[in-house]
């Protein structure tokens, strides 16, 4: 586990080489039209209308479904730059029997996803306002979203090494993508390939999506139905060289939006004890650590922490021992490593971690299901649960099992009384949510969110002639008006647990995110 956080890497607001191609329009690219640049004229000389609301003009028809209230949340702080992306990440072994070049196969599989997922060919529009909608786009051109690259240092493949370091290539790539939002025409989502020059068969997927139209659990769902489409176009006899990189959009509806499968209650209690924090007494808590100020712009630092095969087992091992989750165990863990290296003036931390509400969605959403179906929860950590009275850290196992009963008293609720059940009180996202909270101090410490142990139906042997998984990663971009960093947790089908540190440039310093994960290198090497 080397979490290498304290080297500068180089993050850039814009794609290099093979990463994008121009990001075209049917005749026009989006630089062009924002540069007013290369607009084809009329007969008569005069130019042509070159608003991009023009280009939607020829959609009409095609709004297929009204964002949800989650989904209008996603919308409104990407337009504003307060949030970009999600990233999940995994790497495939084909079987060497592959005849093909590989993006033969990755568009084949691509055209099998678009074709079962609605969501991946709709796009939001209108994030400006107070009424964004989704648009189903005509057709797909695959060479506007999916990208290939060689490595530089090599793939990543053993699960077995007592000190795995971080995938670099995949580091720097997602340093890159995490800077990088959408725009229309083109997919709200990218797909993008590293290649390994010595092993021809393996390659890193990672799949950058908008948060309107997937949560983490939808990121799983992609790679999981990824997996079965190359497992079909690798068997099938219509497989060959010939690439079709243009796949109309499938004429199926889109998923429903969670608050049309839940009533997401909110009690008056509860909706009263809101009101009085945010309108009556909202006094800051002085010993509360949140890293800097809200500001802008964002610029997101992304870092991996890898544990081998057999340090995830111990550690899950020793959750278990002492009656927690793992889950629960890294917001502990990652509490401790703040405390001990912030202030001892800091003695309280806040914790927000997401969990998904597919659980109780009904037969129509499952976890092959692509949408925003997910809410928060929330703890508190003191300082002095941390440390004896002699003032050395402990690692306080009875901490976590408080916070599994947190999280599992979360989920008993189904639903009621979560965070986003109260943005039905909203009037407008943008002005009421996000822009007021500039300059101001920020709510949480910090964020876990942990997908769990990748599970596929289609789990070949090694040696065997089906593709298979090995390492993934869970990424996403920091939040402007979110919590100071985040830790996003994945264990991919190698058994390597994975952690993605993420945070906005100069609200965490380079060099306390560094030293917080060398803390918790060195306390999963000694917890017991």
């Amino acid at each position: 586990m080397d979490p290498r956080p304290y080297q500068k890497q180089e993050t850039k607001q814009h794609f290099e080489g093979s990463r994008v191609r121009g990001f075209e329009v049917p005749s026009l690219r989006l630089s062009d039209i924002s540069n007013n640049e290369n607009i084809p004229n009329d007969s008569d000389g005069t130019r042509q209308n070159h608003s991009i609301s023009a280009w939607f003009s020829t959609l009409a028809g095609r709004k297929t479904l009204d964002p949800g209230l989650l989904e209008r949340y996603s919308t409104a702080r990407h337009h504003l730059g307060f949030y970009t992306n999600v990233a999940v990440s995994a790497t495939y072994t084909l079987p060497a029997i592959c005849q093909h070049p590989l993006k033969s196969y990755i568009y084949g599989a691509c055209k099998i996803l678009i074709g079962q997922h609605p969501i991946l060919s709709a796009i939001p529009v209108g994030e400006d306002t107070n009424e964004p909608h989704f648009v189903r786009l005509p057709s797909i051109d695959l060479d506007t979203c999916v990208s290939f690259e060689k490595r530089r240092h090599g793939n990543v493949v053993s699960s077995h090494s007592s000190n795995p370091d971080p995938d670099m290539d995949l580091e720097k790539l997602l340093n890159i993508q995490h800077n990088v939002p959408f725009s229309p025409p083109c997919p709200f989502w990218r797909l993008c390939i590293l290649e390994d020059p010595d092993n021809p068969h393996m390659f890193t997927a990672s799949f950058i999506f908008h948060h309107a139209i997937g949560d983490g659990a939808s990121g799983m769902a992609f790679h999981r139905t990824f997996l079965r489409a190359l497992d079909l176009e690798l068997s099938s006899a219509q497989s060959s060289d010939q690439v079709d990189g243009t796949i109309a959009s499938p004429n199926i509806p889109l998923l429903p939006n969670i608050e049309s499968l839940h009533p997401m209650p909110v009690s008056i209690p509860f909706l009263l004890s809101i009101l009085f924090k945010e309108k009556i007494w909202s006094r800051r808590d002085p010993n509360l650590w949140t890293g800097s100020k809200i500001t802008m712009p964002l610029q997101t630092e992304i870092r991996l922490l890898v544990l081998s095969e057999t340090q995830t087992i111990s550690f899950r091992d020793l959750c278990r021992k002492n009656k927690t989750t793992i889950t629960a165990a890294l917001h502990i863990l990652v509490a401790g490593a703040v405390f001990l290296n912030v202030s001892a003036d800091y003695t309280r931390l806040q914790c927000v971690g997401a969990l998904s509400n597919r659980r109780w969605l009904g037969e129509q959403i499952s976890d092959d299901s692509m949408g925003v179906f997910v809410q928060d929860m929330h703890d508190s950590y003191h300082r002095e649960n941390f440390f004896d009275e002699s003032g050395n850290f402990s690692f306080p196992w009875d901490e976590a099992v408080r916070s599994r009963k947190t999280i599992e008293d979360t989920i008993n609720m189904k639903g009621k009384n979560a965070g986003p059940n109260l943005l039905k009180y909203v009037g407008d996202f943008h002005s009421e949510l996000f822009l007021p909270k500039v300059g101001k101090d920020r709510a949480d410490s910090y964020e876990v969110s942990n997908l769990g142990v990748f599970r596929s139906n289609l789990q070949p042997e090694s040696g065997s002639q089906n593709p298979r998984i090995g390492r993934m990663v869970f990424s996403q971009s920091a939040n402007v008006a979110g919590s100071a960093f985040a830790v996003s947790a994945l264990t991919g089908g190698d058994g390597c647990l994975v952690l993605a540190f993420s945070w906005q440039k100069d609200v965490v310093g380079l060099q306390l995110a560094g030293d917080i994960m060398k803390t918790v290198v060195q306390q999963l090497a000694i917890i017991q």
